[in-house]
């Protein structure tokens, strides 16, 4: 009987653990709705989340949601485990904002009007910038736009 009471014991101490780690979710496309404009987060190229040093995941529709959303709670961005975006070259693919290569072109709409599209190669937001015109920004530069609410000319 031992035997089972010690299985059992590490079964639920593993499952607690589990169930409590510090990570990045898979983004519940049209079934969540943005923590920060409350649209249901839908289109899978443009997702974005944040997960707290707690872990807990809260999502956005875009990365400039995410970005108003740090600007507006700076400590949740400062003490966020993971800041979260979608690379829009692939879809439902989640990269690390601070990492990301973004580029803001008007031809390339985003669900809050930013036009905001974020790439984990610096090559492929370089060639999407070729294509579509527009500035390339770094995360802290995003955050900063959509402070100042700056939008493609």
């Amino acid at each position: 009987m031992k035997p089972l009471k010690s299985l059992v014991s590490f079964m639920l101490t593993v499952a607690l653990l589990t169930a409590c780690s510090v990570e990045p979710k898979p983004i519940p496309y049209g079934e969540t709705n943005c923590a920060h404009c409350n649209m249901t987060v839908a289109d899978n190229r443009f997702g974005a989340e944040l997960v707290n040093d707690k872990g807990k995941a809260i999502y956005f529709d875009s990365s400039e949601c995410l970005a108003a959303f740090v600007n507006e709670q700076p400590e949740q961005g400062n003490n966020a485990a993971y800041l979260m975006v979608t690379d829009y070259t692939n879809p439902n693919q989640i990269i690390n904002a601070r990492e990301a290569h973004f580029l803001q072109s008007r031809e390339l709409p985003s669900p809050m009007g930013m036009f905001l599209t974020a790439y984990a190669d610096a090559g492929a937001a370089q060639k999407m910038q070729q294509e579509h015109g527009g500035r390339l920004l770094n995360w802290e530069e995003v955050v900063l736009a959509v402070q100042k609410n700056e939008k493609p000319e």
